[in-house]
């Protein structure tokens, strides 16, 4: 069953842990493939420095104010998508990065989106992948998640863990004000979950004298 509009009506912190063991089914047009989420990061928007709603709304970031249980999906250093889960009210932005999980079914059709995974632990680890194996682009941008069926994405019941197998800590990769921010939530011990890499600065290029 698709989880309802209300489950994702709540705080984007609530959410997330919750989210862990879920089914995502996205409907291609080679065929349909499963997968079971094994870990995501909250974003809680206009509050939250690490937010691409922190500065307030954009043509980008739109979908992130709702109505809840819907996609956002946004395009990063000019190669690879992100797919994320909107929840809390509409008109406040807030969503949940899928960052990895374990695919269920499709495997094949998975696979042949990525084709250098060593295995299929990597097929989905880490969110750039996990839009890979899944044929994530912006056309999914405010897919509703909670019709279920043919829809082209739709977030299932699935099999949440025990919650004694639920970690959280720092965010991967956000610096700033929002660095440590406990909001990355992972299953314990799960193989097709991604490293942790703290945020790196980039360092500029300088123009010799």
């Amino acid at each position: 069953m698709p989880l309802t509009r209300d489950f994702f009506d709540r705080p984007v912190v609530d959410v997330a842990p919750d989210l862990l063991g879920r089914t995502l089914l996205r409907n291609t047009p080679d065929g349909p493939i499963t997968l079971r989420l094994t870990e995501v990061e909250a974003y809680d928007g206009e509050t939250d420095p690490g937010s691409h709603a922190y500065r307030g709304r954009t043509a980008r970031n739109a979908a992130m104010f709702g109505p809840p249980g819907h996609a956002y999906v946004y395009f990063i250093y000019g190669m690879w998508f992100s797919l994320n889960v909107v929840c809390g009210p509409e008109g406040k932005a807030s969503a949940v990065l899928l960052r990895a999980g374990e695919i269920l079914t499709g495997t094949p059709l998975a696979a042949d989106r990525r084709p250098k995974a060593r295995s299929a632990n990597e097929l989905a680890k880490g969110p750039a992948r996990l839009a890979t194996a899944l044929d994530i682009d912006r056309t999914l941008d405010g897919t509703d998640l909670c019709t279920g069926g043919d829809a082209p994405l739709s977030l299932l019941d699935g099999d949440p863990p025990a919650p004694e197998r639920v970690r959280n800590g720092p965010r991967t990769g956000v610096g700033g004000d929002g660095a440590d921010h406990p909001w990355r939530y992972w299953i314990a011990d799960d193989p097709t979950v991604s490293p942790y890499r703290r945020h790196v600065p980039r360092r500029r290029a300088t123009t010799a004298p």
